[in-house]
């Protein structure tokens, strides 16, 4: 008895055994594990965002650099200067005309350090300088020549104004993560395309086993006409019609097979495998149903999904966007203090003895006090725009609950269709088989042998939507949640999704 399933698993083998004889490579199984493994090995896009998520790590590595010391060197070696300018004399009360002429050759060392406590960037810098110069100013009769040299500790630090340091430090933290959760959500999309390849090969595979499948029952419906006609030749008319179906069904068997091999062409070029390269798939439709709880589908699609991290994400870029908004044109107030000891001599060689104490404070304050509300206007735009931030992701919660609530719902619905019609397939096949014994035994006309067979290609039709409706609900729902129902794990560690690694 020519069944189904067998007509359904000699496609593969059929395949495999053209491509032993056609050529010395091995046939590829293109599985959906496999096609994966091929398409992200090599996908440009993929390194497009390996690339930009290493850019990111390496600006917040630079951020992160500038909270350890840096030590500078500046020279001015030489700085001459011989200009005439106008400068007020105290003494006469009035301005002179003063030809300068100096020369300068200065020389600082920093070391600076931000001050950081308890890991957090206090916005404050404290720094250990060295300050060396020669200084000469020369006129017509002489030189005269200082040499200066301070060594000291400076400390500034702003007051009543966002923390720069920090937020900058936070923001490129955030633009990682970023960058990591555009990566993990491109590639899951990849993933589901390439899911959806996999679906579209099986499906046409299917085609061409239920085409071949067609054809074989027409050849065993002529073979029972032929007897027929024999005995009642007047039944002949009945093998001219199966003539024509068969010619039919042999027509969409050759189109079946021609659609197969373009979908397999199609699909190599994706995943950047030889065109020569032999493949086989399989076209079982079998499944396992798929049982989701709805509400543990809900929590996944709410804490593994990159849609509500990146828009808690954006919610805190406007939060610091807000702070620092808050803090244009406003109060503010920066104190620095230095405190070191300092030489000023003619001669080189006295400028590390008998130094004297030097100190400086400095306060500097900015009272803003009349704008028009500029400050304050946009102090408003922005907290519109953190509100909008809180709103989206609200929208985006009750968004996910109602598409993961209907997605289970079609998963279930078609999970139970499909099993309903591989079992009315089977059925269906013993039908054809039966009323071609029918016929045979003249019990009945090759109307209704027709009928049995169009039934069961109707039915194999109603199977192949059925599977894929099912098919199509778990791919939507493994991409809102970022969870293989099937394996038992998060999406990204069954496919050891990870920035640089594949």
């Amino acid at each position: 008895m020519y069944g189904w399933v067998l007509a359904l698993l000699c496609v593969p083998g059929m395949a495999s055994a053209q491509g032993q004889t056609t050529g010395q490579e091995a046939p590829v199984e293109l599985t959906l594990d496999r096609m994966v493994e091929l398409g992200l090995r090599d996908s440009y896009r993929v390194r497009h965002l390996q690339l930009e998520v290493e850019r990111t790590r390496s600006l917040l590595s630079a951020e992160r650099a500038g909270m350890k010391s840096r030590v500078s060197l500046n020279i001015s070696a030489p700085q001459f200067q011989k200009i005439s300018d106008n400068k007020w004399n105290s003494t006469l009360q009035r301005n002179e005309l003063i030809r300068e002429d100096t020369r300068r050759f200065q020389a600082e060392m920093s070391i600076r350090q931000p001050v950081i406590l308890f890991g957090y960037p206090t916005n404050g810098v404290l720094s250990l300088n060295n300050r060396v110069y020669r200084y000469s100013q020369v006129d017509a009769k002489s030189t005269d020549t200082t040499f200066y040299n301070r060594y000291f500790i400076a400390y500034n630090q702003p007051l009543f104004q966002p923390n720069r340091m920090k937020n900058d430090l936070e923001a490129a933290e955030l633009n990682l993560e970023k960058a990591e959760l555009r990566y993990a959500n491109d590639v899951v999309a990849a993933i589901d395309d390439y899911a959806t390849d996999y679906a579209d090969l099986v499906s046409d595979a299917f085609r061409k086993a239920r085409a071949s499948e067609f054809a074989r029952d027409l050849v065993m419906a002529m073979e029972a006409v032929r007897e027929v006609v024999e005995n009642n030749p007047t039944r002949a008319g009945d093998l001219d019609l199966l003539r024509v179906e068969l010619a039919n069904a042999r027509e969409a068997e050759s189109q079946s097979a021609n659609n197969l091999r373009n979908r397999e062409q199609t699909v190599k070029q994706r995943i950047q495998m030889a065109p020569s390269t032999p493949v086989t798939v399989g076209s079982s439709l079998e499944i396992t149903p798929v049982k989701v709880q709805v509400e543990e589908a809900i929590r996944l699609a709410s804490t593994l999904t990159p849609r509500i991290r990146q828009l808690s994400i954006a919610t805190r870029e406007n939060e610091i966007r807000l702070d620092e908004t808050r803090g244009d044109n406003a109060f503010r107030m920066n104190l620095g203090l230095t405190y070191g000891r300092e030489v000023q001599d003619p001669r080189f060689q006295n400028l590390w003895s008998e130094p004297r104490n030097s100190y400086t404070v400095e306060v500097n304050a900015t009272v803003p006090i009349w704008d028009w509300g500029q400050r304050q206007h946009r102090i408003q735009a922005q907290q519109f725009s953190l509100d909008r931030a809180h709103l989206s992701e609200q929208q985006a919660l009750s968004e996910i609950e109602t598409e993961v609530r209907n997605l289970v719902s079609s998963l279930d619905d078609y999970g139970r269709r499909t099993q309903t019609m591989l079992d009315t397939l089977r059925l269906a096949h013993e039908l054809t088989e039966t009323m071609i014994s029918r016929y045979r035994a003249g019990e009945v006309g090759l109307s209704d042998l027709m009928q049995a067979l169009s039934r069961e290609s109707t039915t194999a039709t109603n199977l192949l939507n059925a599977y894929r409706g099912y098919q199509q609900a778990l791919r939507r729902l493994k991409e809102v949640t970022f969870f293989d129902f099937e394996a038992g794990l998060p999406i990204v560690e069954r496919f050891k999704i990870t920035p640089g690694k594949q």
